[in-house]
């Protein structure tokens, strides 16, 4: 790791020396310019130099003094180690290369970068101006050369370009602080003034980002100026091919382009793949259902050989000796994150322009892909003019323009301390207020972190509510997480989901234990509660599959233990999503869907209920009731307890039904618990079935001979029940009748869904 980081500071030698030699050979003509302004004849006038080379010299002073005392450090350390072993080497450098104050200087004195961009814009137009005007300066303007050090090789620059290092030398100073930072200990003296110089940094960038026009404007050939609004990486997927590509949106246009990395010293350059203007454009994002098995399987060995480099890395950073292996291994896992990044988002947001031309673009992420559709959408809802675009000029001011400078990759971005959550994850979605009409909703959770797990889970659909109820806990393995981003989306027959909300909640491992801990989350009008809590441990290799035991013919005490809820996940999920889209369906429950679509969704149920989940939201409706009955068929023991039976069937006897209901409610009591909850919870939602029953024609009658044999069963002669017995006609009326009297029942107990959650209460927060 030491050793890393002083390759990583002769790196930023290196490029210093480059710079200030850029800087030099920009100033070069500022002697002359301004002794020409005093004469009959100038090439610029006094106030115009001032202009081109405002905070010039101060900047290379800056950045000479910098310079220097780096490099006197560096040599001195090399003089120190100068045959000393590695060992000896790794000693010396860590007790005496001390950088920090040096980055900690030159970054308080970063402010005077904020009168150069704000002058910046200025600057240019007086060059292009005169570059236009006068012979004299043209020359001057595009061809002046810079000595490349000791190789006596020249570099020929243009004016402006030269303008412009300053701006992108600026924007790269807080990557140059992360790499720096990544090598450099914990215990290490020089890491808190290291951590201050990259604070200082950041908050100097976001304030430009903020503030800056200059830096994000193209001035078109007729006077008008067309803003760089976003800008970022994004996988294209408009030649049926899935290719990386940097894509610019600017106020009128959304420009798509490849990115040429350049050699060492020369500057990266952008070609053009397409673009489409902002006017009329028509969006639209979908989810893509399920990837081919084939492709699964390729993701699935890209991270196990992500997760095995990852193990390899974290063994060659503890050995001096193996640092050179780590540089490569890191190389490695950087470009498997690339291949996943590729290959492996699941969102589609499609753009359809009104000459007919189509481009679609895939994310791994929702609330990526949120964010460019929001800041996309805002600029088609504008009144605005297209200006055709001079496709090269713009294409070649993306270098200058672009905020943007990698793709975001953890394996580049990581920072490895004992902040960040390396175990399970469990987010436990209870509930959400604050929806402007009744939908059917719901939760996405995305982590960050190393891949080489899933990322991203979501809760099933709501019932179609104001105020949805979920009581659904999501697992995730974790390596590095360090933020946790939440998004609250409904859905609409025939629509397209809309996202409601979203947040970001940043992830601290001392601030997570096992103990849940409950939150509310406002995202934007939606508040939505969940809780937290977080195991550490070491973490296995990634499965192809998630492993889970079956739920069908399973008793459910069982399948609810499993879970740790008191209703089954299954029963929960077909009944929303029965009544999200199916309680006006004509004979719904007693009209069953086809056999295959059944056995195929209790084949996902018993596998993988994430799978389950999104197979069930494009099923026929029937074929989700046909589930459901199949559940409580297929169930071992009936949901309400054989021993219950001979009871249930002598309080039919009873003529007042006040009387009967009471005594029937009271029976209720001795079944197990998730017995108990399960079937209250279908009571409630069959009776809401019948509300209905004007359109479905499905009343309490029908639907309690549809329900009663499955959830009422009659003891067996010998099977440990030696009592008397009735006639199968009789045993099915009993069924019927004792479910239909249950429906009857205006004063049901509510329904408890989930296990009660040992909650940390005073940790209760709510973030915005």
């Amino acid at each position: 790791m030491l050793e890393k980081r002083l390759v990583v500071l002769k790196g930023v030698l290196e490029s210093e020396e480059v710079y200030l030699r850029e800087l030099d050979t920009l100033l070069m003509p500022m002697k002359a310019l301004r002794a020409s302004a005093g004469t009959s004849q100038p090439v610029l006038s006094s106030q115009e130099v001032q202009t081109v080379f405002y905070q010039v010299p101060e900047i290379r002073d800056v950045h000479q003094s910098f310079y220097s005392g780096l490099k006197a450090r560096l040599d001195a350390h090399s003089q120190q180690t100068e045959g000393s072993s590695v060992e000896e080497t790794a000693t010396t450098y860590n007790d005496t290369l001390m950088v920090g104050d040096l980055f900690l200087k030159i970054v308080n004195q970063i402010g005077l970068y904020g009168g150069f961009i704000q002058n910046y814009e200025q600057a240019v137009e007086v060059v292009r101006k005169c570059t236009s005007s006068d012979p004299r300066f043209r020359t001057l303007a595009e061809s002046m050369m810079s000595n490349n050090g000791a190789d006596k090789a020249r570099t020929k620059y243009t004016f402006e370009a030269l303008l412009y290092k300053p701006l992108d030398r600026v924007t790269k100073t807080t990557l140059v602080l992360q790499d720096i930072l990544k090598t450099t200990p914990e215990e290490h003296a020089d890491y808190a003034a290291l951590q201050e110089a990259l604070r200082l940094s950041r908050s100097f960038l976001s304030g430009v980002n903020e503030s800056s026009q200059c830096k994000r404007e193209v001035t078109l050939s007729h006077g008008m100026r067309r803003q760089l609004m976003r800008d970022g990486f994004v996988v294209d997927a408009s030649e049926g091919e899935r290719s990386l590509r940097h894509l610019f949106l600017y106020t009128d246009l959304l420009l798509c382009t490849r990115l040429k990395h350049a050699a060492r010293g020369k500057q990266d350059q952008y070609r053009f793949c397409w673009y489409v203007p902002l006017a009329g454009l028509r969006l639209r994002w979908v989810a893509e259902q399920e990837r081919p098995h084939d492709m699964n399987d390729r993701l699935h060995t890209l991270r196990t050989k992500m997760y095995i480099l990852r193990q390899q890395l974290q063994q060659h950073t503890k050995r001096t000796r193996g640092l050179a292996l780590a540089a490569r291994s890191r190389k490695k896992l950087e470009q498997m994150e690339m291949l996943l990044h590729t290959h492996s988002p699941a969102y589609r947001l499609e753009l359809h322009s009104p000459s007919g031309k189509s481009h679609t673009l895939v994310f791994s992420s929702l609330y990526e892909l949120e964010e460019w559709r929001e800041a996309i959408h805002k600029l088609t809802t504008d009144n605005i003019e297209t200006v055709p675009p001079d496709l090269l000029t713009l294409t070649s001011a993306c270098v200058k323009l672009r905020m943007t400078q990698q793709p975001p990759l953890h394996s580049i971005d990581a920072v490895e301390d004992d902040k960040s959550l390396c175990g399970t994850l469990s987010v436990s979605i209870h509930s959400a207020v604050g929806l402007q009409q009744p939908a059917c909703v719901y939760v996405c959770i995305e982590v960050d972190g190393y891949e080489f797990y899933d990322t991203q889970a979501q809760t099933r659909s709501s019932a179609h509510s104001l105020n949805p109820h979920w009581e659904q806990e999501l697992s995730f393995q974790v390596d590095g997480a360090r933020k946790m981003k939440v998004l609250c989306v409904s859905q609409s027959d025939g629509q397209d989901d809309a996202v409601l909300g979203k947040t970001t909640v940043g992830l601290e491992s001392k601030t997570l234990t096992k103990r849940w801990k409950r939150q509310t989350l406002q995202l934007g009008q939606v508040e939505v509660t969940l809780s937290l809590k977080y195991g550490p441990h070491p973490l296995q290799p990634p499965s192809n599959s998630v492993q889970q035991p079956p739920i069908f013919c399973v008793p459910i005490e069982t399948v609810a233990q499993q879970e740790g809820v008191l209703v089954p996940h299954v029963v929960r999920c077909c009944v929303e999503e029965v009544e999200r889209r199916g309680m006006d369906e004509v004979g719904i429950y007693r009209i069953s869907g086809t056999s295959s679509d059944i056995t195929a969704l209790k084949a996902a149920f018993n596998t993988n209920l994430r799978e389950a989940v999104t197979r069930l939201r494009c099923a026929e409706v029937n074929a989700v009731s046909g589930v459901l009955k199949l559940y409580f068929r297929e169930l071992p023991q009936s949901l309400v307890p054989t021993e219950l039976f001979q009871s249930l069937s002598r309080t039919l006897d009873i003529q007042d039904m006040s009387s009967r209901l009471a005594s029937m409610l009271s029976l209720l009591q001795s079944c197990p618990e998730a017995n108990r909850q399960t079937f209250l919870y279908l009571l409630h939602h069959l009776q809401r079935v019948s509300e209905r029953q004007d359109v479905n024609k499905m009343s309490l009658l029908n639907l309690a001979t549809v329900f009663g044999p499955s959830l009422l069963r009659p003891p067996v002669a010998g099977l440990g029940y030696n009592g008397p017995t009735v006639d199968i006609s009789q045993e099915v009326e009993v069924q019927v009748q004792v479910v239909f009297c249950y429906l009857q029942c205006n004063n049901l107990p509510e329904a408890q869904i989930s296990l009660p959650h040992d909650t940390d209460t005073e940790d209760e927060t709510t973030h915005n």
